[in-house]
């Protein structure tokens, strides 16, 4: 499992994206990050908007609790998850990945 960071805005934690993918979802992990398949381009943020609705329907928050912190422009980004701790982010994961 990759590392899940308490925030005292929500939890936080490193995502590898994978853009243009034909599915969107959990492709495993990379490194200390999880890595994501977007079907979508990495083209005028569009890869960003794709990740940012997916993590808010897996963690059932709202589009504006899902932030990136750190690497908009790039594969590899650190990701916030406002409302939710490093606990509930882990459990949500594990559920996901043993689905």
């Amino acid at each position: 499992m990759i590392p899940i960071r308490d925030h005292p805005e929500g939890a936080t934690f490193a995502v590898r994206v994978q853009p243009r993918a034909s599915r969107t979802g959990i492709a495993g992990t990379h490194g200390d990050a999880l890595r994501i398949a977007l079907a979508a381009p990495p083209i005028d943020g569009r890869a960003n908007e794709k990740l940012l609705r997916y993590f808010a329907d897996l963690f059932r928050v709202s589009r504006t609790a899902v932030n990136i912190l750190a690497g908009e422009n790039g594969r590899n980004k650190i990701i916030r998850i406002a409302g939710r701790s490093a606990a509930e982010i882990a459990l949500a994961l594990n559920e996901r990945l043993t689905a």
